[in-house]
Order: structure tokens, then sequence, then C-alpha cells
């Protein structure tokens, strides 16, 4: 599952400038691995044989034939630690194809949820049993590799002892795109045009990944799909003397307390639109400048809250109008003895429930619904659990954790556009989305400032693409994303 709220407790960068340099430096060492890895091959083992099949489906009317092919990469870094990472991936025979890598986010997340709920053949629905053909696959115009981090999934390091060695950011970055490098070699895809997709800190892995493979291996990226992405974690990390937050999160509650009717009828009465316009103004005016200059906010300040947000005002005070994303999500509905969701903030649960409302359906089928799918399509075959997510709370962010900084790939982001004007990035939000609000996006694209950024919000949650007619949505408009960067 992507982003959980309880990881936001060592986000490592202080500035740009301290992150400019660390880049820079690791770069420069990740253009040292040797390009000859002499792994022990794990598909001699029946166990880990690769698993190919023909498939076909209809897409648009027509009727597209494709391979699936289901197994393991093996793979070193610059430390001599070896990992064997776990892929499935969909190819079309069409000279001059694209090809996409997926992977979700977490960090600890397997690439399940985007695999099974938007971008595969085939499509695990919330509240529904099994899986369902996919009219929305990315198969369409894309081939697709979708990847499983070590550790999640059935990627595994080659000694136990070393996986959490790959659990941080440098680490990460750069096993995959030794995985990318090496996958592209064997299955001779090295001119094919090549686009990296990612999920909240997947969209932070693929901005990464983009600078390190360019600059150890030369292999430059068309294009970048950043789904709800979380590329400033000093945006969404809920900490003291950190109020940088709650200005951008503001929208999104006002968006979830009249989803839920708990605004003015003035308020109730106006578009989701009108309502974030006016909201906007006040948190990017007024609320930040008083979060900013004063320990205590004044009374006009907490009532304007209370009024864009349901909260009463004695709640209000009491916080010194600062909530965070679970207090909110435990207030709004209170008096209902409900929670909302933080994925999703349309979901709804009982108060005394531990899960995320959210989260409850998604873990209870997309499992479920791969294994399946895995048995029964694949025809994969392997002795090993597959771990949809797992706890990485050690994360390493980078060198700058002492200085108590944040990860922020923004200016990583703006140098590569202006260094490669070939380069194009969609980036996609959802308005009821309490983990990365959309208001960051915003941002994001006020940074950049590049005409090779794309822009789209939808009516959905973290997960955009589990709201069948956000997916729907979206999948047009990635469509014409990939048609504008070939």
């Amino acid at each position: 599952m992507p982003l959980p709220r309880k990881r936001f407790t060592s986000i490592l960068y202080p500035n740009a400038s301290i992150f400019a340099v660390f880049v820079l430096l690791l770069f420069s060492s990740w253009a040292k691995i040797p390009s000859h890895i002499p792994l022990h091959d794990l598909t001699e083992s029946l166990a880990f044989k690769k698993a190919v099949g023909l498939h076909s489906l209809r897409l648009d009317g027509a009727v597209v034939n494709y391979q699936s092919t289901a197994g393991y990469v093996n793979v070193e870094d610059s430390q001599h630690r070896k990992a064997q990472i776990f892929y499935t991936d969909y190819l079309v025979r069409r000279a001059n194809r694209p090809v996409t890598f997926v992977f979700n986010g977490g960090p600890g997340s397997s690439s399940i949820w985007l695999h099974m709920g938007s971008f595969g053949p085939v499509r695990a629905v919330p509240g529904k049993n099994g899986y369902q053909n996919n009219p929305n696959t990315w198969l369409g115009f894309t081939d697709l590799v979708f990847i499983d981090p070590v550790g999640t999934g059935f990627s595994r390091a080659s000694n136990s002892a070393d996986e959490k060695c790959f659990y941080g950011y440098q680490e990460d970055v750069e096993i995959i795109g030794q995985f990318i490098k090496k996958y592209l070699t064997d299955n001779n895809r090295q001119n094919s045009p090549l686009f990296l997709a990612g999920e909240s800190y997947g969209a932070a892995r693929a901005v990464g990944l983009t600078a390190y493979i360019r600059t150890a291996f030369k292999i430059p990226v068309k294009g970048l799909t950043l789904i709800s992405p979380a590329l400033n974690y000093k945006l969404v990390t809920f900490r003291k003397r950190n109020d940088a937050p709650y200005p951008y999160y503001l929208p999104t509650y006002a968006a979830t307390a009249q989803y839920h009717n708990q605004l003015t009828p003035e308020l109730q009465q106006i578009t989701p639109e009108q309502l974030s316009k006016k909201v906007t103004a006040f948190a990017f005016g007024t609320y930040r400048n008083a979060l900013t200059g004063l320990n205590v906010l004044p009374a006009n300040v907490i009532d304007t809250l209370s009024y864009f947000t349901g909260i009463d005002t004695g709640t209000l005070r009491r916080l010194n109008g600062r909530v965070t994303d679970v207090q909110f999500s435990r207030l709004i509905l209170k008096k209902k003895g409900e929670v909302t969701g933080t994925y999703d903030s349309r979901a709804t649960g009982k108060a005394s429930a531990v899960a995320d409302p959210s989260e409850v359906a998604l873990r209870a089928v997309f499992p479920q619904a791969f294994q399946q799918y895995q048995q029964n399509e694949l025809h994969y075959k392997t002795p090993l659990a597959y771990l949809a997510t797992i706890a990485t709370p050690n994360w390493n962010y980078g060198p700058a954790k002492a200085a108590g900084g944040y990860l922020d790939v923004v200016p990583v982001l703006r140098k590569l556009l202006s260094g490669d004007t070939d380069l194009k990035v969609h980036i996609v939000s959802g308005d009821y989305d309490l983990a990365t609000p959309s208001s960051t996006v915003n941002l994001y694209a006020n940074q950049i400032r590049s005409h090779s950024v794309s822009v789209h919000r939808y009516l959905s949650g973290h997960m955009l693409y589990t709201d069948s007619q956000a997916n729907a949505k979206w999948y047009e408009d990635t469509k014409g994303f990939y048609q504008m960067a070939l």
C-alpha cells in the first residue's frame, strides 16, 4: 500500500542545495558500477523458472495479442550486494513500442496495486471478488514492466542478511536502476522509448531513477507519470515546528467536509471547484501568514478554519489551528462515531476500527485477486509468499538525517527538465487524498515552471484508479500524454 501515514517520521534533506550536492556525489559514484554481474542464476531452480504465456484481449474494438512473462532478474549494487527482483511484463510485438516500468511507493509496497488496479490487462475492483478484463489497460499504447522492489512481492536479497541494506532512497534507486538496465539489455529494448510510472514515494523514486540511469548508463527517459506524488516530504510530514503542511491540507479538508455534508448551507451549495478556490485563497494567504508569524492563531483565523473544515472552534483553539491528517479524519465525523479514510477521505468506518476504512476493501481484494491471476493466467509457480506490503520503519532517506531535514526531489526534477527538452512529465492527483494532497502538486508545477509538465486532478483519492470513473478519465488523459511525449 502506498505511503503509510506512520512512515513520515524520519524524512531527510534540509534544503535543495544540500540535496543537489548529494545527488552530484551520489551519481558520480553510481557511474562506476560494474557492467558485468556474476550472480548465481536462480532460474536453474524449477521454483524460479520464468513463466511465459501468450494472451489476447479486445481494446477499442480490436484484438490485441500480447506475451506475458513472470520471473526474476538477478542484480548487484555497487557494494556487491545481490538481489533477485521479481517482475511481470506484458509485450505487444510491434515496432517502436514504448516500454513503461511501473512501481508503487511506500516505501515498502509491491507493484500489485497499479498492476491489478489500473495498468494491467486485468483489474481487481474493490468490493468484488477476483478480477475482470481491463478495458483501460495501458497495454494499448505501451509495453509494461511491473517491478517489485527488494523485500516486496517475490523479490528478495540473495543473502537475507542483506535485505535491509536495500532499504534506503539511494540503495533503492540504484538496485532498481540496475534492474532496468539489465532488463533492457536482456530483452533487446535499448532503443525503445522509455517511460517510468511511480505512485506516492514511487514518484520520488522515478525522479531519482531518471537521473541515475541517465548519469550511470546514458539511458534517457522519455516520460514520467507521477501519481499522487510525494516529491517534497516537508509538505506531507506533520512534525513539531514544521507548519509547512497545514495550508496544503486545508483544501482537501474542506473538500472532504463538503462531501460529508459538514459545512454551512452556503458552502454546501457551491461546486467543489468554487470551494477549492475560496479555501486556497485563505490557506495560502491569511492562514499561512498566521502560521509563519504567530505562535497562537488569532480568533478570526480559527473562525475561518472552522467555517471551511466543519470542526468546532473549541477543538481548533485547543489544537492551535494545526490539524493533522489523522486528527482531521477522526474529528470530522466524530458526532456520528465515524472516521474517514486517509487514502480516500470519502470512505468512512467506525471510530473504533483500527484500519483505515479506505484500505480495508483494497487489502481484502487485491492480494487474493493477484494470487488467482498468478496461478490461473500467468501460470507462475513459486514456494515464496507474495508480500504486498512490508514495514520499513528505518528507511534511509539520505545522509541529512542528523540535520532533521526532508527529502525533496523537486530540484532534481527541475534540473532534469532543464537539461532534456525531450523529457515529458504527467502529474496526477486526487481531490480526496489525505496522504499527498493535490495542492502540493500545484506547488511542484509552479516550482518547475516547464511546458513539458502536464497536470490533471480527479474526483478520487490517493489511489485514484480505485475509482472506476476517475480511472477511465485518467486512461484517456494518459493516452494523450503518451501521444504528446512520442
